[in-house]
């Protein structure tokens, strides 16, 4: 970047406190108000360490919204390794460098003790059936953790009724966490909550690996193994593009050939349901929508990823 677009370049505000985020939301959605148009507010829910998948996310963001804000929290509830909550990185000056250049407006970087003023919620939301399988049953309470952290930020982030205008409002997820993306939009659904829930499409590396802040732990070597991931996935998705059928259980063979990586799950599920699609996955040929689902361990990193077969997610 140059030195004058350095100059040029507009630092978001950072607050720390629910009451100085609704003040700095409502002060921007007045000076957007005008007479031929809703006001629009975006969110972007995020546990910091950035990278170009999240810029992406706030990009498309950027686009749809007068006011933008982006959340920075590392959130205990959704670990259930306090090794891995410990080690999760926060770099919190570089974000917001790179929120600067993607044009947010707020960056809310609260405490623990802002969203949890209490310690632990004594009420909590109950994930379900939908979050006690694949990342749910290898991390048992994740999706009741993320769930809590991700209603408080909708309503932190929800436009200050004492607005002037009615206001549109919209939260950003990856697709990425497939499985996290269908909690929220039942989570939304089922609580009336008043917002537009957005999906933007997995950002990955020339190379085909999908971006996440675990990237960082892999070895180089790992980086490389890791890739077994998306070769697999393209495998089934010719398949399916050919409406053959998927023959899942020869392609998790090709994991078992990959000394350090080690297949958790590969599975193609209803995109809305999370429901196993098994008659699609075996001898029949597959016809419909799935969503093929994986995860793996490459080393001490745990690293997910998943694929539309039959349909493109809205967004993509």
């Amino acid at each position: 970047m140059s030195t004058d677009l350095q100059m040029n370049q507009k630092q978001p505000l950072v607050v720390n406190t629910a009451a100085e985020l609704a003040a700095a939301i409502e002060v921007r959605v007045i000076a957007a108000i005008t007479a031929d148009r809703q006001v629009s507010v975006g969110l972007v829910p995020t546990m910091g360490a950035l990278h170009s998948g999240h810029e992406s996310l706030v990009a498309t963001a950027r686009e749809q919204n007068d006011v933008l804000v982006v959340s920075i929290f590392v959130n205990e509830l959704q670990f259930n390794d306090a090794a891995d909550y410990a080690r999760y990185p926060r770099t919190l000056d570089a974000d917001v460098e790179i929120l600067a250049r993607a044009g947010a407006d707020i960056v809310f970087a609260p405490s623990a003790t802002e969203v949890y003023p209490d310690g632990r919620p004594l009420v909590k939301i109950d994930s379900g059936a939908l979050g006690s399988k694949f990342e749910g049953a290898s991390r048992p309470g994740h999706f009741d953790g993320m769930l809590a952290v991700v209603v408080k930020l909708l309503n932190f982030a929800m436009p200050p009724a004492s607005c002037p205008v009615a206001v549109k409002y919209r939260a950003y997820f990856g697709q990425k966490d497939a499985q996290q993306l269908v909690l929220i939009n039942r989570m939304v659904k089922d609580l009336n909550i008043p917002v537009d829930v957005c999906s933007v499409p997995i950002i990955r590396t020339e190379q085909g690996l999908a971006l996440s802040s675990r990237n960082q732990f892999l070895t180089p070597e790992q980086a490389e193994a890791a890739l077994v991931i998306y070769r697999a996935m393209n495998i089934i998705r010719v398949r399916a593009e050919k409406h053959e059928p998927l023959f899942l259980e020869d392609v998790a063979e090709i994991f078992a050939r990959e000394p350090l990586v080690e297949l958790d799950y590969l599975e193609v599920v209803d995109p809305n349901t999370l429901a196993e699609l098994a008659f699609n996955c075996r001898e029949t040929p597959f016809t419909g929508q799935g969503l093929l689902l994986v995860a793996a361990k490459v080393g001490e990193v745990r690293l997910i990823d998943n694929m539309p077969l039959g349909y493109h997610p809205a967004g993509a």
